[in-house]
């Protein structure tokens, strides 16, 4: 029966980290690939990313998950969250490039932006972290928080499909 069921568990960190990663490489891609059409007008829409975004991306959306906890528990209004959520993001750029930037292996440069620091990050991209920002609180850490999982999966919907047949 039905009930005789094992309770649905959250997925673990490990899978966790891996939906965030791609989630921020695919996101990075359509962005550099936005920012090239408009100013160039490269209608290839190629967009570009570095495999260091991978972990890049993966551990901060994963502070975010925290981040977001503590601020909804302490009922900050989205504007708010907003705010320090891009401030987080900024500060997580640079920390990263400093670390590739000595590992000769930073992969951007913002030095052609004109309010930049040390290349590694850019006040330009204030508006677009906002708004990844949004998505990432809104939908992706929601909704990857909502994914459940229990054992035997396959034949539990197999048996559950029985059932409603009967």
């Amino acid at each position: 029966p039905l009930t005789a069921l094992v309770p649905a568990r959250p997925v673990s960190a490990l899978v966790r980290l891996y939906v965030y990663a791609l989630h921020g490489c695919l996101c990075e891609v359509a962005f550099t690939a936005v920012w090239d059409w408009c100013s160039t007008q490269d209608r290839r829409l190629a967009g570009h990313s570095s495999l260091w975004a991978l972990p890049m991306y993966a551990t901060a959306i994963y502070v975010m998950e925290r981040l977001r906890a503590l601020m909804l528990a302490q009922n900050h209004p989205l504007t708010v969250r907003l705010m320090l959520y891009t401030v987080f993001i900024y500060l997580w750029e640079f920390s990263w490039g400093v670390g590739l930037s000595l590992l000769g292996a930073c992969p951007w440069d913002y030095s052609g932006h004109r309010y930049n620091l040390g290349g590694l990050i850019t006040l330009d991209y204030a508006l677009p972290w906002a708004v990844a920002a949004y998505i990432a609180e809104q939908h992706v850490i929601r909704h990857t928080l909502r994914i459940r999982l229990t054992r035997g999966s396959a034949h539990v919907g197999a048996h559950a499909i029985t059932q409603r047949q009967t």
